[in-house]
């Protein structure tokens, strides 16, 4: 069966597709775009159909339009209660009308596509299928916590046989994902886009207020929870723009960070005694706090915890589709990397290299020369194969530098136009990794964990342990990325460091670069000192 998958509801819209149970190309439509999570000036920043990724799925595939046995959007309308407790019933009424014409908008994206084989999955369906389909488990509990779906912000349950038995859910207007984007608002960031940043300012507070948050915030002893209205400004006044993060700011960021991190370990507890299961996946918003995952990992009740690399709306594309797929009689296979976006020959790389003028090098050992350029701390963007599927940068479309010297911290926020508060991670051997970073699990693949930076190795690694002495991982097997497993090894051969930075290849505000034009343009407006694209080197003049 070809099943493609489509988000385009909320935010990032993205498109999916699977064939025959496999996971085919999966690519948010923002690297098409270069609209970061896809957003417009509102009405329209949520009701975006992701015209071109759904195009460049399917001629990933080879097929057209018409070859589909399914469209799969990760919305359906039928499960809207319009008046219900926290909807506000005139977008509600716009929101559901555009749903319930997909199936037509759908036709004019993709001609020759028949409307009738549109099919409606639910949102928190499509972000549990996204986890527990995709993942290496089978039979596994999941759960599921984001801002919200068609009425509900979470759900539990358990996949076995590939079918999903729902044993809890939470309606709105109660919901972990808005408290922490409303708390992202009070503290001055961009709803629904920069909800990581408070949890990286978290590190640098204490939780002084988890008392009142404790009593505002708490589970129900059956599978959900209580999110009462907080005045945020009774406790700090908002932070506002330009303005830097005071200590306050900080300990409100520590305080709603604890509390979601404790009811979401409550809320496993619950689920691992109702479902028995061993294993637990995780999507939804809420499963991009990489902290929050580590205490689930380090603290819960189940033996592993694995999350979806695009665990925010993205993936509900990819689990509408693998829902919907099951459905048709497929028997879905596991997720083997996120490496599922648009990827150049080289060819087509180095036609695009002539065309900008760009002088260009094939080395002999591309990663021998990238190594030499980072232990001699350079800068380098690093442009390989396809592009990944979600928001980590995972050695696809990264920026990397010494992790040896403390000052590359600063040196990157600048070159990104970051806040000087946010850390920088590391990829790492996955051999050596225990050696330098525990806590949280290993391997880990996907970005999506902190780790404790061992004693001996905060000294050695500054400019990828955060203040609170931890780091957010991506370890790389050689076995399966030989030419980042080349350049780590040979980069520890240089600097006795088996890791180096990695963060993602863009600049703030502009989603990480996908192709080669966007390569070299970030190339080309950042002081970055090597572009290693493909088999290919740019130096800066």
């Amino acid at each position: 069966m070809k099943v493609l998958g489509v988000n385009a509801i909320f935010h990032d819209p993205a498109a999916a597709l699977v064939v025959d149970g496999r996971i085919v190309a999966a690519a948010e439509e923002e690297r098409f775009s270069r609209r970061k999570h896809g957003k417009r000036p509102v009405p329209f920043s949520a009701w975006e159909l992701p015209e071109q990724a759904m195009a460049w799925c399917l001629a990933q595939a080879g097929i057209e339009a018409a070859d589909l046995d399914a469209v799969a959007y990760s919305y359906d309308p039928d499960a809207v209660i319009p008046d219900g407790p926290g909807q506000d019933p005139q977008w509600e009424s716009l929101r559901t009308s555009y749903a319930r014409r997909t199936p037509w908008f759908m036709q004019t994206a993709l001609p020759g596509l028949d409307p009738s084989k549109v099919v409606f999955v639910r949102h928190h369906v499509a972000h549990a299928a996204s986890a527990a389909l995709a993942g290496p488990h089978g039979d596994t509990a999941v759960i599921v916590a984001d801002g919200r779906g068609e009425c509900a912000s979470h759900l539990a349950g358990r996949y076995s046989g590939g079918k999903l038995v729902e044993f809890a859910s939470q309606a709105l207007p109660h919901s972990l994902g808005l408290l922490y984007e409303d708390v992202t608002v009070h503290l001055g960031f961009q709803r629904s886009s920069d909800e990581y940043k408070v949890m990286a300012l978290a590190s640098y507070g204490s939780p002084q207020f988890l008392p009142e948050l404790t009593q505002a915030v708490r589970t129900t002893g059956d599978g959900g929870f209580v999110t009462e209205p907080i005045d945020w400004s009774r406790l700090v006044p908002p932070r506002q723009p330009g303005q830097e993060p005071t200590a306050a700011h900080a300990d409100l960021a520590a305080s709603v960070q604890r509390r979601v991190e404790d009811v979401l370990l409550e809320l496993a507890h619950w689920t691992h005694a109702e479902t028995g299961a061993t294993n637990l996946a995780l999507a939804g918003g809420v499963a991009l706090n990489c902290v929050a995952n580590t205490r689930l990992h380090a603290e819960g009740p189940f033996a592993n915890v694995w999350v979806q690399p695009a665990a925010g709306d993205a993936g509900t594309a990819l689990g509408a589709a693998l829902h919907v797929a099951v459905e048709l009689g497929d028997t879905p296979e596991p997720m083997r990397d996120a490496a599922l976006g648009r990827g150049w020959s080289e060819d087509a790389i180095e036609a695009e290299l002539k065309r900008a003028d760009l002088p260009y090098e094939r080395p002999d050992n591309l990663a021998t020369r990238v190594a030499a350029a980072l232990a001699d701390d350079g800068i380098v963007g690093w442009f390989q194969g396809r592009s990944e599927f979600g928001p980590r940068a995972l050695g696809q479309r990264s920026l990397m530098a010494h992790p040896g010297r403390a000052a590359n911290l600063d040196r990157l926020n600048a070159v990104k136009g970051r806040e000087r508060f946010r850390p920088i991670a590391p990829m790492v051997l996955l051999d050596r990794a225990p050696e330098v970073f525990s806590r949280g699990p290993i391997p880990s693949p996907y970005m999506l964990f902190v780790h404790d930076v061992h004693p001996d190795w905060q000294g050695r690694l500054p400019a990828v342990t955060h203040v609170d002495d931890t780091a957010r991982v991506q370890t790389v097997d050689p076995a399966e990325q030989p030419l980042l497993g080349a350049m780590l090894t040979e980069f520890e051969r240089l600097t006795q460091l088996p890791a180096v930075v990695n963060t993602s290849f863009n600049t703030a505000g502009r989603p990480m670069v996908d192709s080669p034009q966007d390569a070299m343009e970030c190339f080309g407006s950042s002081p970055i000192d090597l572009l290693a694209i493909g088999p290919f080197t740019v130096r800066r003049r």
